[in-house]
Order: structure tokens, then C-alpha cells, then sequence
């Protein structure tokens, strides 16, 4: 555990992680309603109260857990912009991890518990709507280096959003197909991803 340099104790950073980890495997294990602030208190080895420290409310911390996600796809955006190439090259290498991220069992029951949740919440849902516009505006500026002259900009649009979907339906299809071949479901996605970009 990270310490302020001082005290010995846990910087407010630290303690924020830490309660972060323990709500996101909280949620994965029992939604969204099944995870109380005392389960996810006692997760973390802390008291409830030490929890309403970091975080309001259980949005408060989805919305903590939604700006970690964007925060590493900022990353992964910053990585496939700094490549050297085409972004088709640039997908085509990272495609696989992708993947792989996309069918972690954690990570898929997390974000559909997410999207479940902004369903009937509309607090989260402002949350979700929020980071999904700074993901798609990321991945235009992206693609923009793609963009060919006789697109419009609702095809463009469209493009980017069909991009979107592969990426977001691949989370489904691993928790519904877990044993699905990737290999060869990455070949075909290679080929789809060029197409759009073509």
C-alpha cells in the first residue's frame, strides 16, 4: 500500500483504489443492488463510514470506476495514435489483447452491470452517457486519419460507430460464448475493422 511519506499511512489515493477494487469485485459478485456499502466496506477492511470519507454514494463510486476505464482507454488511444503505420496496422496488432481484455469474466460482468444499472438509474446513466461521449469523441479523432474524402459525416459517424458496437459486443459474446475460437474470430474482425476503415 502507497503511504503519504509522513505518517506511514495510506494516502487519500490509495484508499480510494483500494475501496475501488473492493467495490468492483463486490459488483461482479453481486450486482449492483446486492453490493451494500457494508459489503463493499468489508471487502476493503475499512468501516462504512470510512468509505462515506472517498465516496457519497454508491454512483459516486461508478462514476469512479467508469473515469478508471477512460482513463486507460485514453491510454490505449494515446498508444494506437503514437504508432507508426495505418490505424488498420495499428488495430491489427493490438486486436488480440483486445480480445482477450473483452472475454476476462470480471471485466464483462463489471461493464454489464454498469450498463444494467444506467438502465433504470438515471443518475448512472448520465455517468455512462457521459464517458461514452469522451470514448467516441476520442475514437473519431482517431479515425479521422482514415477518413476518406467521399464520406460523409453521418457515414463517418456511422463508421466509427459500427466500430464501437464490435468492441462492446465482444464483452457479450464472452460471457455468452466464453469458448468461441479467437483466433479465428480475430482474423474476422481484422477483415471487418479494414473494411470500415476503407
Amino acid at each position: 500500500m502507497v503511504d503519504d511519506g509522513y505518517s506511514g499511512r495510506p494516502s487519500p489515493e490509495s484508499r480510494r483504489q483500494q475501496i475501488l477494487d473492493a467495490a468492483c469485485e463486490r459488483v461482479r459478485q453481486s450486482g449492483f443492488h446486492g453490493a451494500s456499502m457494508a459489503d463493499i466496506a468489508k471487502a476493503a477492511g475499512l468501516s462504512v463510514g470510512q468509505i462515506y470519507r472517498y465516496f457519497e454514494n454508491k454512483e459516486a463510486i461508478i462514476a469512479a470506476i467508469v473515469e478508471q476505464d477512460l482513463a486507460e482507454m485514453r491510454d490505449k488511444f494515446a498508444e494506437l495514435e503514437s504508432q507508426p503505420g495505418t490505424l488498420a496496422d495499428a488495430i491489427d496488432e493490438h486486436l488480440p489483447e483486445s480480445i482477450d481484455k473483452c472475454f476476462e469474466p470480471g471485466r464483462a460482468a463489471l461493464a454489464l452491470e454498469v450498463i444494467a444499472e444506467a438502465a433504470r438509474n438515471p443518475k448512472v446513466a448520465a455517468i455512462v452517457r457521459s464517458a461514452d461521449d469522451q470514448e467516441r469523441q476520442m475514437a473519431k479523432s482517431l479515425m479521422a486519419r482514415s477518413r476518406k474524402p467521399e464520406w460523409s459525416d453521418a457515414e463517418f459517424q456511422a463508421r466509427c460507430e459500427a466500430i464501437g458496437l464490435i468492441f462492446n459486443g465482444l464483452l457479450m459474446r464472452g460471457v455468452n460464448h466464453p469458448d468461441l475460437d479467437r483466433e479465428a474470430l480475430g482474423k474476422v474482425l481484422r477483415s471487418t475493422v479494414r473494411h470500415l476503415l476503407s
